[in-house]
């Protein structure tokens, strides 16, 4: 007999770049399914839904139901739900995938006397926009950010992300936000709750030194590095700590590896 470990793993960087597949993460998911494994992916993506992603994903190669699938944004609507379960008042500077989870739980999206300023992913940021976030911020309105992701990974190459925005916002108004993403430890305890795990019994899989294996640790994982993404080899070596495990991919990782053997007392 074994102990099954199930999964959160990262998307972009790690199953895909942008629209491409990276080679072999469909027979990695394909074992996850096969031996009937618990797995969600986590992404700070905040930009898309569950459906568009889970869309994208299938485009790409990838059969993973909406359902497998838990984004910065669902972690951060969680949370604004728990700061005010009868419901607030937020200005939102997001795309559908941020707005459409505010919206989902009761919240109003207003720039009339708001209690949040929520700062996503997005396109193409609008600096009327964040021209408003800055002031609503500077009246007292609380600053919170789906992620603190500088930069993400495209089939092209590296692109600017929340983070960058986000510090763009907190130099104007002297206030920092609340990162509800990886590598917040908050992320991670909502998607192991939603998948309904303990930590002790899975793992983190993710491209990113500061943020997927940063969060694995905080919310206490064992952590998987892959090296298709963001970081490597040398990146490693700048960090006070180190992942578990790393694989150059998705496709060279067997998730039966993980499992531990169970032992019986000697009584």
């Amino acid at each position: 007999m074994s102990e099954r470990k199930s999964f959160l793993i990262d998307m972009d960087g790690v199953l895909v770049h942008g629209k491409r597949m990276i080679p072999g993460a469909d027979r990695f998911i394909r074992r996850l399914k096969e031996e009937d494994r618990k797995f969600l992916i986590t992404t700070n993506n905040s930009i898309y839904t569950t459906r568009d992603l889970a869309h994208r994903l299938k485009v790409a190669g990838l059969d993973i139901d909406e359902g497998q699938i838990f984004t910065s944004a669902l972690a951060t609507a969680a949370f604004l739900k728990k700061q005010q379960p009868s419901g607030g008042k937020a200005f939102v500077i997001g795309e559908l995938g941020l707005t459409e989870a505010v919206h989902a739980i009761g919240y109003v999206q207003t720039s009339t006397d708001p209690d949040y300023v929520v700062l996503g992913e997005t396109r193409s940021y609008n600096i009327d926009q964040i021209t408003e976030g800055i002031r609503l911020i500077i009246n007292g309105a609380r600053f919170i950010a789906t992620n603190p992701d500088a930069t993400g990974p495209t089939e092209s190459g590296i692109s600017p992300a929340c983070g960058a925005m986000a510090a763009l916002i907190e130099k104007a108004s002297g206030i920092s936000p609340l990162f509800i993403g990886k590598p917040n430890p908050l992320m991670m305890r909502s998607a192991l709750n939603y998948l309904d795990v303990h930590s002790e019994d899975t793992l983190m899989i993710g491209d990113r030194m500061d943020t997927d294996v940063l969060s694995g640790i905080s919310a206490g994982m064992d952590t998987v590095l892959v090296l298709s993404g963001v970081s490597t080899e040398e990146t490693i070596k700048k960090f006070p700590y180190r992942p578990n495990y790393v694989f150059p991919s998705v496709a060279k990782i067997i998730p039966s590896n993980f499992d531990e053997a169970e032992t019986e007392d000697d009584d």
